[in-house]
């Protein structure tokens, strides 16, 4: 019932109430009614006017959305998504985006170490779980609905193409590991703030990486916010 259905949401009041276009292929929870997200606290908090942005995994555009309402007419807000037909939904929310709101555009890729071609799998279950071939999924897949070819871009490529990004979320289900080590330069020389979720797997290379960086690690998830000498599942890096 949830595949291929598209819904109409609203961000918040505070976020400028701009229409989204979700559906509940990419999570059950799109059915509910209204619309919440952590990474509208995210936005809120380290979004600032003029900023240029990088949803890495954007998924439906939750944060995109968020961040170009954030970031005003002056800020830009690049939504990097490998799943073609979730890329259609983030083109129509970016169409209905305000004047005041930041320019979103949508770039059809997945991040990598690399540039060049990858195998992307479409997960069973929601399409928020869709994953390189090379890591191995998270149980939420359910297996794999139809396997794809996919672009695949560096973070260090792409702030030579679009420039320095202030902020970044990176959401890419047991790959990130792999697109920070197409990262050294953005990490040295940009040295955005990141919120980044981090699968067991990637842990200690990714805690190694920020380290390496002189980046202040937080759980994102524990209220009041702590540092921690790890990455955590949610993890923001604040440069120091």
């Amino acid at each position: 019932m949830s595949r291929n259905r598209v819904l109409r949401k609203r961000l918040p009041a505070d976020l400028g109430g701009a229409r989204l276009y979700v559906t509940p292929d990419a999570g059950l929870r799109f059915w509910k009614p209204g619309l919440e997200s952590d990474l509208f606290d995210f936005a809120r908090e380290f979004v600032k006017p003029g900023d240029t942005v990088w949803d890495v995994g954007a998924n439906v555009g939750l944060f995109s959305a968020a961040a170009a309402a954030r970031a005003g007419a002056a800020g830009k807000v690049l939504a990097i998504e490998a799943d073609m037909w979730l890329v259609g939904l983030l083109r129509r929310t970016s169409a209905g985006l305000g004047t005041g709101n930041a320019r979103m555009e949508v770039l059809p890729a997945a991040v990598y170490d690399t540039n060049g071609i990858a195998s992307f799998h479409i997960a069973e279950r929601a399409r928020a779980s869709n994953f390189l071939a090379t890591v191995s999924g998270q149980s939420q897949t359910g297996g794999v609905r139809e396997a794809v070819q996919v672009v695949t871009v560096t973070l260090d490529w792409l702030m030579e193409q679009t420039g320095t990004p202030q902020v970044m979320k990176v959401d890419v289900e047991g790959a990130e590991a792999s697109v920070f080590r197409g990262a050294e330069r953005v990490l040295r020389e940009a040295r955005p703030v990141i919120l980044c979720e981090v699968q067991d797997a990637s842990r200690e290379e990714m805690t190694a990486l920020f380290r390496r960086h002189n980046y202040a690690l937080y759980d994102w998830e524990s209220k009041p916010r702590q540092t921690v000498e790890q990455t955590t599942y949610n993890t923001l890096a604040i440069p120091r």
